[in-house]
């Protein structure tokens, strides 16, 4: 069983599911820019987990499709969906410093969180807009760690993306893979209380 000093969280397809509602807001400011949408497979395949302004810049395309995106994702919030158990979970480690680490900007972040009534779990928050790259340059998470005053060694990292899983074993965590290959593998979030000492 794991005791970490503190437990980081990627957001976006740990916490909830906002595949489909990034790939339509994206693919909606494509087309308002007269650019072709991209498809799901390669949506999921090339793009999920990464920075919007890196997918953009990969994509050869202006940032400005980036700013009408987050300007119309709001839009589209209604159609992500918080994991089954994930509230209780994180009430669960309540007792564990707890940062969330997300290439999201944290003006959708917050309105994530707020939607689904989920920061008040979290002591610290760290966005894009924090650093200076987003993962999969381990910058958030020693920034977070930094922030809560723990060691990264000393911190569990849970993730769902080759970025997330890069990211954290460059900053020295130990890494939790939600669906994929990393120091610990789980199916959902809800696994992480058997995994780690829940403290009182």
């Amino acid at each position: 069983m794991l005791t970490p000093a503190a437990v980081l969280f990627d957001m976006d397809g740990v916490l909830v599911d906002s595949f489909h509602a990034w790939l339509r807001a994206l693919n909606a400011a494509l087309r308002r820019y007269g650019h072709e949408p991209i498809s799901e497979h390669e949506f999921r395949s090339t793009y999920w987990g990464h920075d919007l302004y890196e997918n953009l810049r990969r994509l050869g395309i202006d940032d400005q499709v980036g700013a009408f995106c987050l300007t119309i994702f709001g839009d589209y919030v209604g159609g992500i969906t918080i994991f089954p158990g994930t509230r209780e979970t994180l009430r669960t480690l309540d007792g564990y410093p707890t940062a969330l680490v997300t290439n999201t900007p944290r003006g959708c972040v917050d309105s994530i969180l707020g939607h689904f009534d989920i920061d008040i779990f979290f002591d610290a928050i760290v966005t894009p807009d924090d650093v200076e790259q987003g993962k999969p340059d381990p910058g958030m998470l020693l920034e977070a760690c930094s922030r809560l005053n723990v060691e990264p060694a000393d911190a569990v990292f849970v993730g769902d993306t080759d970025s997330d899983i890069r990211a954290g074993r460059a900053a020295g965590c130990t890494v939790i893979g939600v669906q994929v290959a990393a120091d610990l593998t789980i199916d959902s979030v809800t696994e992480l209380p058997s995994l780690l000492q829940t403290q009182q």
